[in-house]
């Protein structure tokens, strides 16, 4: 019989978050393991359930949500967004430049369907969420990593991404606050990056999902307010993190910059949406209860708050361990640890992850799944509540203790 094989685009995408690591996990669990898994950042099995104004919203709206929406999305949500961004200083932004998807991860697909054509480069920061690699990937393009510099606070490197600019670069992809290493990047960081999209034409593609789960002093800028009217800057943003609903697929694009030179992309964005119908309308009414209402994601953030405690404890506890260093978080909801290859001399960082989710039970994902350049680091989430956390870093201490050179 004639063997059924995966298209040939699919040959460099990867998603190691949920690849070959979830599948040892799963194979443990069915035989009877209980698996902590630090792979994903899903609010709700952690305990974060979403405001209940935004709950409440949504099922109100439950009986006018049946039929197809706006292929671009309902328009109180689109408002909603556009207000947003003005109360930001986006004062050009209206409902006309906002898309409404399933999810960031569905927009990031559409935009790069619409805007890649076979071989063009995009940039893209390593370490990145893999999504950007492989949709680049998947899309007839190619992915090129620039480097963000740990001794500097995962800062990107300017002067590398300059060096990796080609006739062939179409746009540069900036993930702020950053997903693994928490990162939050200073204005002078956004205002340079802003500028090199500026000299060299290129689009920025600005992955802000993260933008209000910040610690301590950390700001957060966005791209959008630098470029002006001559970067087109596409702004990705949504519910899932801040307001805890992951599932909901409540996410948005919002365009801003030169949009008369854009016009014929945006029609091919435009093109796609409607042939995917409409997000999730069920999801779309949380929108503007949850942009406009009361924030609490705030009680989370701050000194006491579950996602500081838990991330500042987790950086804290990771330093610890010897042959271990981690960079504190300044937002989102993750720490990148770097194993000092002198102490850890790890060759295969897939096989490493495996091997400590078989002795320990903890699934955490590899940092060359994140497109890192060395296998020496792992992203840990750090969801759990203090008690589980502090047992779950305890237990990587003891794994790593076996291994030491």
């Amino acid at each position: 019989m004639r063997q059924i094989k995966q298209s040939n685009k699919l040959q460099d995408v990867r998603y190691d978050v949920r690849g070959p690591i979830l599948v040892e996990a799963e194979r443990l669990e069915a035989e009877g393991h209980r698996i902590l898994k630090l792979n994903i950042g899903n609010t709700a099995p952690f305990g974060f359930d979403a405001p209940d104004a935004v709950l409440q919203d949504m099922i109100h709206n439950l009986p006018q949500s049946q039929g197809y929406s706006d292929s671009r999305g309902i328009y109180s949500a689109r408002t909603a967004v556009a207000q947003y961004y003005q109360s930001h200083g986006l004062t050009d932004t209206g409902v006309e430049d906002v898309f409404i998807g399933n999810g960031v991860s569905e927009l990031i697909s559409m935009v790069l369907q619409a805007f890649v054509d076979d071989g063009n480069e995009i940039l893209i920061p390593a370490p990145d969420y893999p999504l950007w690699t492989g949709a680049v990937s998947l899309a007839g393009g190619t992915p090129v990593h620039y480097r963000c510099d740990e001794s500097n606070g995962w800062n990107p490197d300017l002067a590398d991404i300059e060096s990796k600019i080609t006739e062939n670069t179409h746009a540069l992809v900036i993930i702020n606050p950053n997903n693994p290493t928490g990162a939050v990047y200073s204005e002078e960081t956004v205002k340079g990056l802003v500028d090199i999209a500026r000299r060299h034409e290129l689009v920025v593609m600005v992955d802000e999902i993260y933008e209000k789960i910040l610690f301590g002093d950390a700001e957060h800028h966005h791209a959008a307010t630098f470029a002006g009217d001559d970067v087109l800057c596409l702004t990705f943003s949504g519910l899932s993190k801040a307001y805890r609903v992951c599932g909901y697929r409540a996410g948005w694009l919002m365009i801003s910059g030169p949009k008369t030179a854009a016009a014929d992309f945006l029609e091919g964005l435009t093109l796609l949406a409607n042939m995917r119908m409409c997000a999730n309308v069920p999801g779309q009414h949380a929108i503007q209860t949850a942009l406009g209402g009361y924030q609490s994601v705030n009680e989370l953030i701050g000194p006491g708050g579950r996602f500081f405690e838990q991330a500042t404890t987790a950086s804290r506890l990771l330093n610890k361990i010897p042959g271990v260093s981690c960079v504190e978080p300044r937002g989102a909801l993750y720490c990148f640890p770097r194993l000092d290859p002198e102490v850890y001399p790890i060759e295969d960082d897939q096989q490493f992850v495996i091997d400590l989710l078989r002795a320990e039970k903890i699934l955490v994902t590899h940092g060359t799944g994140f497109n890192w350049f060395e296998p020496d680091h792992f992203r840990l989430v750090t969801l759990p509540d203090i008690d589980v956390l502090t047992e779950a870093i305890d237990r990587i201490g003891n794994y790593l203790s076996t291994i030491r050179a």
